[in-house]
C-alpha cells in the first residue's frame, strides 16, 4: 500500500478536544508503566509536529530523540534534544542500536506500512535494561474513532483513513515476539476503556 502521509500529525490542523484527552491519557500511561523518565536516554518515534510530550519532559531527561516525518523548528531549541525528519521505519537507520533507555510509539503503529520492521529496530536501539511503550488503538477503539471522525467530526478524518491496522493484545503481542522481545519481558493489556491497547516491552538488563 502506498503511504498516503504528507505530513505529521497536528502539522496542518490544532489538536481535537478528543486527541488532547487521548493525547494526555496516554502520557500518564507511559509514566505508570515505565517509571521517571529523569536523567534517561528517550526516543519518541512518532511524535507529533508539536511533538507535545517532548516538550513536557525535554529538560528532565538526559536526551531526548524526536522523530517523525515533519517537525516544528521550534523543537530544534529545546534542551537535550535531537530532532529527526523522516518517515519510519526508515529515519531510524541513524539511531544509535543500544542507545536509548526509552523508546515510545504512541499512536504510530497502526498509521505504518511495515509496523514489524519498526519494531524490530526499536528492539535494536534500546539498551540493556530499556523499556518500549507501545500505545496503539483498539478494535472497539476503532468503533469510536470513527464514530467520532466520521458522524460528529471531532476528530480529523484523515487520520482514521491513514490506519492500517487496529490491535487487541493478541494482535500486538506476537508482533513483540517476532521483534524479538522475550515474553518474559512482555506485559500488554487494553486500557482506556478498552479502546486502547498498551504494552510495555523490555530488553533483560546485562548479567552482572
Amino acid at each position: 500500500m502506498a503511504d498516503r502521509r504528507t505530513g505529521s500529525f497536528g502539522q496542518h490542523e490544532a489538536m481535537s478536544p478528543v486527541d488532547r484527552l487521548g493525547t494526555w491519557w496516554g502520557r500518564a500511561a507511559l509514566r505508570r508503566r515505565v517509571g521517571t523518565l529523569a536523567g534517561r536516554r528517550v526516543a519518541d518515534l512518532g511524535c507529533g509536529y508539536e511533538a507535545t510530550l517532548g516538550r513536557s519532559i525535554a529538560a528532565e531527561v538526559a536526551h531526548l530523540t524526536l522523530v517523525d516525518l515533519s517537525l516544528s523548528d521550534e523543537l530544534d531549541s529545546l534542551p537535550n534534544t535531537e530532532a529527526v525528519r523522516g518517515r519510519l521505519p526508515d529515519a531510524l537507520e541513524g539511531l544509535p542500536e543500544g542507545g536509548f533507555d526509552v523508546v515510545v510509539l504512541s499512536s504510530v503503529l497502526e498509521h505504518l506500512d511495515d509496523d514489524r520492521a519498526t519494531l524490530e529496530r526499536c528492539h535494536a536501539l534500546l539498551a540493556p535494561g530499556g523499556v518500549l511503550f507501545v500505545n496503539v488503538p483498539s478494535w472497539t477503539g476503532k468503533i469510536a474513532l470513527e464514530f467520532s471522525a466520521f458522524r460528529l467530526g471531532l476528530s480529523p478524518p484523515e487520520e482514521m483513513n491513514d490506519h492500517r491496522r487496529y490491535y487487541d493484545p493478541r494482535d500486538l503481542w506476537p508482533k513483540l515476539v517476532a521483534a524479538g522481545f522475550v515474553p518474559e519481558h512482555i506485559a500488554c493489556r487494553r486500557h482506556k476503556l478498552g479502546l486502547n491497547t498498551w504494552a510495555t516491552a523490555r530488553r533483560p538488563a546485562s548479567p552482572a
